[in-house]
């Protein structure tokens, strides 16, 4: 009997505690998770990710980052082509094919521009900074934290906005409701179904950071598969 109570008390316990965590708590628990060490603030490494769709050639890129000294470097290669974008503190190169000065003809017929480079280091450190990249500043995590089931699988669900400076776009974060690990993020743009959502598979520790190896990504609307970036630490 006395076993038995005490049983009670801790599955109280824990649904007491489920249903009371804040977004802010539960955020604190995915951090822990990821980065152990508080190793992004001065992460430097290096990552290699295939990118694979339904159609077409898979794209290998090397990508650098050193958020001490603001700097950023992707070398992707698709079929022949071989593009390179470097930001080291706001200023940006490019290269197409080892062309380190290409004219304005041959940016424009590979849409290289330093917008896209932007592009692509917000979108690279963004993703593969998550979730400590959520107490950026801009960022408003929802105090409720909700329950939901998600591809037969429960999660603890964390909503994200932004200040109009950073985005329009409202995030869920999916988070196993054991490990805090984050298993599935998804956003919405302003017009009805829209948006995505990525199934995020396996981990790859690169510095101390526990990040996805395989992001699969999809259609909210249809389910329709768009592709999938897989990490590893070396050039396969």
């Amino acid at each position: 009997m006395k076993n038995l109570i005490s049983l009670t008390i801790l599955f109280t316990t824990i649904i007491s505690f489920s249903q009371e965590i804040t977004g802010n708590q539960l955020l604190e628990k995915a951090i822990e998770f990821h980065d152990p060490n508080g190793n992004w603030k001065t992460f430097k490494g290096e990552l290699f990710v295939t990118m694979e769709t339904p159609k077409g050639q898979s794209r290998e890129s090397r990508i650098r980052i050193n958020l001490p000294k603001q700097y950023f470097f992707v070398k992707a290669k698709r079929d022949k082509i071989t593009t390179e974008y470097a930001i080291h503190k706001g200023d940006c190169s490019m290269a197409v094919n080892g062309n380190t000065k290409p004219s304005e003809e041959l940016k424009k017929k590979h849409g290289l521009s330093c917008e896209r480079a932007k592009r692509f280091k917000n979108y690279y450190t963004y993703l593969y900074g998550l979730p400590m990249k959520l107490k950026d500043k801009g960022t408003i995590i929802d105090k409720k934290v909700e329950r939901k089931m998600f591809k037969g699988k429960k999660y603890l669900v964390l909503k994200a906005t932004y200040n109009k400076e950073v985005g329009k776009d409202t995030w869920c974060f999916y988070f196993n409701s054991k490990t805090y690990a984050m298993e599935v993020y998804q956003f919405f743009k302003e017009a009805k179904d829209s948006g995505e959502y990525v199934l995020l598979s396996g981990l790859e520790t690169i510095n101390g950071v526990k990040m996805p190896k395989n992001r699969a990504w999809y259609y909210n609307k249809d389910n329709g598969y768009l592709g999938t970036d897989i990490l590893s630490k070396t050039n396969n």
